[in-house]
């Protein structure tokens, strides 16, 4: 592309942009002024703007591009599959190749306790049809009433109708008269904001379990049908529980006689080094949902995995000869599904999982050296997964006051510089860059945070509310 020439391309389209495509999550009126920034190409871990502009990519898009862009092998996966079969219905009892193949893949390589899989089209839609599935189960066994679910404040399980609600972060129950009646929360497993959580991981883990033993109680056993869970809280800020915590849940919602879902959407696929999150602690769940790695982001796809128990409850509990009534017209689409197969390839053969533990030091090590800049309070992650949270003082934690637009602030001087991450609207930097990141790769994205973090705190206005 020739920058300078398509200088009226791309007003054009910054203004097409504005007058038609709604943006997700964001703040329409404010988004009509400020207008898109158009990306045009990405290679590796690198994305290039419409004005010519290069990013490091420390966010993997959305936490999915775990294979970095480009990967022509990926490309041609999906090309091959679009001439051959492009689509393929899932009702009336067809299939396809691709989608059987997935099936089995995901069935080998997620926790020995789930052998079933609905291909859906993206990490909502596997969480909504969790939700329905859960409730089609206790239905098929005689337990209507176990109506309700229990998630943990600052999850995050989507945008449906449902699963904004399993979501516990304002802006997707603003408006949308969310919460649901039958959805509650219990407090969030952050040891930085733990009374004794760094000196003691255990407090965090037992304050869990007995707040999910006391939401139980008060909801009444009889009632709740499901605990949802991310085995690491990613929109909510990156939160980190200690070792041990998933496990513990586990075997909870065991004794509780409830069914215990894990939401590894974004930690799936080697993000926090293994394959998965549940495999560190040996942890079978009754019901996974994932997504983004999945298909690295090159097309949508996802899947919502159960047990034998779950599914055979469902399809024994149904009259002989009667449809369990969900679907969609996408479900184990082929060329997804194709895509997802060549993925997991790379994945394994293609050595992107184990370049991917390897990187986790020296990501590791990139931000705990920040822990000594002015505006860092906190540096937390596993594998590559991880943030930084800002405090205006280090020893009481407190945040910044949300009139200064420190987030905003920092986004800003990122593109500046040339990189990009997650800055969340309560001062936390996020980070999940792609499996494939080379250890130039990673000092060059520090060098850039801390050039940002340093150009931010230059400002009479934050370095003041770090004096206040």
């Amino acid at each position: 592309m020739n920058q300078l020439s398509d200088l009226p391309n791309i007003a054009t389209l910054g203004a097409i942009d504005r007058a038609h495509l709604i943006h997700p999550v964001s703040a329409w009126r404010q988004h009509e002024q400020r207008g898109p920034t158009v990306l045009t190409s990405g290679r590796g871990a690198w994305l290039t703007d419409a004005e010519g502009h290069k990013l490091l990519d420390g966010f993997a898009g959305l936490w999915c591009v775990n294979v970095g862009y480009g990967q022509e092998s990926v490309v041609q996966a999906a090309a091959e599959q679009m001439r051959q079969l492009p689509y393929a219905t899932g009702y009336f009892h067809y299939s396809s190749e691709p989608a059987i193949r997935l099936a089995e893949k995901l069935v080998q390589i997620t926790p020995a306790s789930l052998t079933r899989v609905y291909l859906t089209l993206g990490g909502s839609e596997a969480v909504d049809a969790a939700v329905r599935f859960i409730v089609q189960y206790y239905n098929a066994i005689g337990k209507p009433a176990k109506k309700h679910f229990i998630s943990l404040e600052r999850g995050y399980h989507g945008s449906s109708s449902t699963g904004a609600g399993l979501t516990a972060l304002p802006a997707f129950h603003r408006g949308f008269d969310l919460p649901l009646p039958t959805q509650h929360y219990i407090p969030s497993p952050n040891p930085y904001r733990h009374a004794d959580g760094a000196a003691n991981p255990q407090a965090v883990i037992d304050a869990s379990v007995a707040a999910l033993r006391a939401k139980v109680a008060e909801l009444g056993a009889d009632s709740v049908a499901a605990f949802f869970c991310e085995p690491i809280q990613g929109s909510g800020g990156v939160i980190v529980p200690p070792k041990g915590w998933l496990k513990a849940m586990r075997e909870a919602t065991r004794e509780l006689d409830i069914l215990f879902v894990v939401d590894e959407v974004i930690t799936g696929f080697g993000r926090t080094g293994p394959m998965f999150a549940c495999d560190a602690e040996g942890v079978e769940p009754d019901l996974m949902t994932m997504a983004k790695g999945l298909t690295s982001g090159y097309v949508p796809l996802g899947a919502t995995m159960m047990s034998e128990k779950v599914y055979a409850g469902i399809a024994d509990g149904t009259p002989a000869g009667v449809s369990v009534g969900h679907g969609a017209t996408y479900s184990a689409h082929p060329v997804g599904a194709a895509v997802a197969l060549e993925v997991l390839r790379l994945y394994e053969e293609g050595g992107v999982l184990a370049n991917g533990q390897r990187g986790a030091q020296h990501f590791a090590a990139g931000l705990d050296a920040l822990l000594s800049h002015p505006l860092v309070g906190d540096s937390r992650h596993r594998g590559l997964l991880g943030a930084l949270e800002l405090v205006s003082n280090k020893a009481t934690k407190a945040g910044f006051d949300p009139a200064l637009g420190l987030s905003d602030r920092i986004a800003a001087a990122a593109y500046r510089n040339g990189v990009v991450f997650r800055a969340f609207a309560d001062n936390i930097l996020g980070f999940a860059p792609a499996l494939i990141f080379s250890e130039d790769e990673f000092a060059q994205l520090f060098a850039r945070l801390k050039k940002t973090l340093d150009e931010v705190l230059a400002a009479a206005d934050v370095r003041a509310a770090l004096a206040g």
